[in-house]
């Protein structure tokens, strides 16, 4: 079965997620390693993800650990410094495909606000035919019940979705649903893999 469309993860696949490398800059590494250690920035941003409002959230956790108040707060007033540069390759890749009238969807945990802040930084990330975003609908990758709400909106087999992620546990979820799978490390290798399936030219991947 050919693949019918090409679904796309977003952070670390289009767009560069460092907020530790964001946080290392700022305060140096040692004070990030403790400031990691003592809030729960981690947990934060998957509430985040999973639709909880975005300034609220940070500036809750901020109240919550006085002590990081002022660091916590950069989520909210520097995320955009956390969630950058596009990722040039891969969103050529993209392009490509969808020159060729390859569907593109993407798949991504992102918070609602955060996601609708990104589109305004980073235009290319509307270029998709759809996206499934973990916000949006209250579900988490690598949950099978995001997989299915993707699977219903874009009305394909799933044999004939291509994933690509860059966390093994995201990919094996799709794996377990019959998904074709690339475990994204790098615009190179996907572009490879792209071609091996017929979807694109070897010259095309050289010009991302």
């Amino acid at each position: 079965m050919k693949v019918q469309a090409v679904v796309f993860d977003i952070g670390n696949v289009l767009l560069n997620w460092d907020p530790e490398g964001f946080y290392d800059r700022t305060m140096g590494k040692v004070a990030r390693v403790r400031l990691f250690r003592d809030v729960p920035l981690t947990e934060m941003n998957l509430a985040i993800d999973r639709g909880a409002p975005w300034p609220e959230t940070v500036e809750q956790t901020a109240a919550h650990h006085r002590r990081w108040s002022r660091e916590v707060m950069l989520w909210r007033d520097r995320w955009g410094e956390m969630a950058a540069p596009l990722i040039d390759d891969s969103v050529a890749l993209l392009r490509h495909l969808r020159g060729k009238g390859v569907p593109c969807w993407a798949l991504t945990n992102f918070g609602r606000e955060t996601f609708e802040h990104a589109l305004t930084l980073y235009p290319a990330l509307a270029e998709f035919d759809g996206a499934v975003v973990s916000g949006r609908i209250g579900m988490l990758k690598p949950e099978p019940g995001i997989y299915a709400v993707l699977e219903r909106e874009i009305g394909v087999d799933p044999a004939a979705i291509l994933f690509t992620d860059d966390r093994p546990e995201n990919i094996a979820a799709a794996e377990a649903r019959g998904w074709r799978t690339h475990l994204f490390d790098g615009a190179g290798g996907l572009g490879h893999r792209l071609v091996s399936e017929g979807l694109l030219r070897e010259t095309e991947i050289k010009a991302a």
